[in-house]
């Protein structure tokens, strides 16, 4: 499906778009044109190849959901952004990161977005609304502002995943150190696959709206790339917090084998107590419980009226005299 509008300071006309034609009257049309292109036919492609120019390779890009990169082209420029989501994955994992590709073609006074999935991506059709309703600073600047809007939403969405993802490692962390269990290690290795996934995203990304930044590209105005440098901030801070929360999983991860090492040894210190208690006990029963019959004499105490409660009552001080040290030892 394809949409245009053509906007300037106090309009925004709507333009029918049934054929390559009406491509060519909305990219003329005075004021600055901004083609919506969701979800497009083979047909729609190639007539919005032709009005514009584009090279058949770009296109394939944001089919084939390639990096996010830009480049530049001789009469447009090419930008390949990605969205991403936490969404119920369709394997093992509970949650994994869908991403999405915007590919945003930007020329002198147009502009053209390109989504491959059947569902509007909400950052676009964000921007385009306040576009129809004629709100904020994007009808007095020209396309390179109203494709910024489109990259800055969709940068933000990086700072929600990452707080969600933040927020479970905290969460992780504290069933840890309260009742460890195995689950703990999987949902831990789920999201260390996440953070790895978003990585090959905001890397990419990263240097993308650094060549808008640095003012290489003739399409970016000189006002606008200010604002294309605060995203690029943004993104060297999104950055620095993916590698921070890798490092806070393989933390948390050396927690969890410290907790189990840590139970595994109690449960070891108590069986080593119990043994060691019942090493002399066993040696006393050992000696008494071996038969020489006819031959009692060689002991003597076998023959002693009070000789089994004397046995009894000395495994029992053995045993004390064995648990008050273990206590004192801070054992037990």
């Amino acid at each position: 499906m394809i949409s245009a509008i053509v906007y300037d300071v106090g309009t925004v006309d709507h333009h029918t778009i049934t054929n390559e034609p009406d491509l060519e009257t909305a990219r003329h049309a005075p004021g600055t044109t901004w083609v919506r292109v969701n979800s497009p036919t083979a047909e729609e492609l190639s007539a919005v190849e032709e009005a514009f120019g584009l090279h058949p390779l770009e296109l394939e890009d944001v089919r084939s959901d390639v990096r996010p990169k830009t480049e530049e082209f001789e009469e447009h420029t090419f930008v390949l952004v990605k969205t991403v989501a936490l969404e119920r994955g369709e394997t093992t994992f509970d949650e994994e990161i869908r991403t999405q590709p915007i590919g945003l073609f930007l020329g002198d006074d147009w502009l053209v977005s390109v989504t491959m999935e059947p569902e509007r991506v909400p950052v676009v059709s964000d921007v385009w609304q306040s576009v129809e309703n004629q709100q904020g600073r994007t009808l007095k600047q020209g396309p390179d502002f109203a494709a910024y809007r489109v990259i800055d939403g969709t940068v933000d969405d990086y700072f929600d995943l990452l707080d969600s993802v933040g927020d479970t490692i905290e969460d992780i962390e504290e069933a840890i150190l309260s009742t460890p269990d195995e689950t703990l290690i999987e949902s831990l290795n789920d999201v260390r696959r996440d953070l790895l996934s978003f990585r090959k995203v905001v890397w990419p990304m990263r240097e993308a709206i650094g060549v808008l930044a640095r003012g290489d590209v003739e399409g970016v105005e000189p006002v606008t790339e200010k604002y294309y440098r605060d995203v690029y901030d943004h993104l060297v801070e999104i950055v620095d917090l993916t590698e921070t929360y890798r490092e806070l999983t393989r933390g948390t991860r050396d927690i969890y084998l410290n907790v189990v090492s840590q139970s595994t040894n109690e449960v070891m210190k108590r069986l080593t107590v119990v043994a060691t208690i019942f090493i002399p006990l066993t040696f006393v029963v050992g000696v008494y419980g071996m038969n020489f019959e006819g031959h009692a004499s060689n002991l003597p105490e076998l023959t002693w009226a009070y000789a089994y409660p004397a046995v009894v009552v000395g495994m029992a001080l053995v045993t004390g005299i064995l648990l008050l040290h273990f206590r004192t030892e801070g054992w037990i």
